[in-house]
């Protein structure tokens, strides 16, 4: 059966810099800390200017949800105004990163992978109407980032999502995704080949 994660019954946790709030989507193995996760998801306000928390050995993806957007400096590599422009950044989590906020307050989604266990790829998907989803790895999250909901159905299941639930899928290979206007993250997770 796929699991169907709902944003409703979820809680946010403050940051210890005060700078804003997470909200853990999914996380593997379930109950894992930051130690132990092979891989997690979560949506992030940013609210305030000020340092993200650093990951070593951990790939990141940060990608926008909702608001003005927000500038991150990635240790003395770049900068980059994460926006609807561009609206993805990928980065490892040992790197030193600053966010300065401008206005209001943003949303972003975070996948995080450990680097010795697995990898991921991140997609951003406009529906309209209709749209094929076939798997490319194990694990497969289908998250809504915008519009009021999205239905998915395969040959076993059909099942129905809004803003801001997600979905793991189970085995499955063909996925339909409808709605009358939508933005979702696919994100897939590779295991590191052995």
């Amino acid at each position: 059966m796929t699991t169907i994660i709902q944003y409703a019954s979820l809680h946010a946790t403050p940051w210890k810099n005060g700078g804003g709030s997470t909200t853990e989507l999914c996380v593997m193995p379930p109950g894992a800390g930051f130690d132990e996760f092979e891989w997690r998801l979560s949506l992030a306000t940013i609210a305030h200017s000020g340092p993200f928390s650093v990951f070593p050995g951990i790939d990141r993806t940060l990608t926008l949800v909702e608001g003005g957007g927000v500038v991150l400096d990635v240790g003395n590599e770049r900068r980059v105004a994460l926006s609807e422009r561009e609206p993805v950044i990928a980065f490892p989590g040992e790197n030193a990163v600053t966010a300065t906020v401008e206005g209001a307050p943003t949303t972003d989604f975070n996948v995080m992978t450990r680097r010795a266990i697995c990898n991921h790829q991140l997609e951003r998907r406009t529906i309209r109407d209709f749209s094929k989803l076939e798997r490319r790895s194990p694990t497969t999250v289908v998250f809504l980032a915008e519009g009021e909901s999205l239905n998915l159905s395969s040959a076993s299941e059909r099942i129905s999502l809004v803003r801001y639930d997600a979905a793991v899928l189970d085995k499955d290979d063909v996925w339909t995704l409808e709605a009358g206007h939508a933005t979702v993250f696919i994100v897939d997770i590779f295991p590191n080949e052995e």
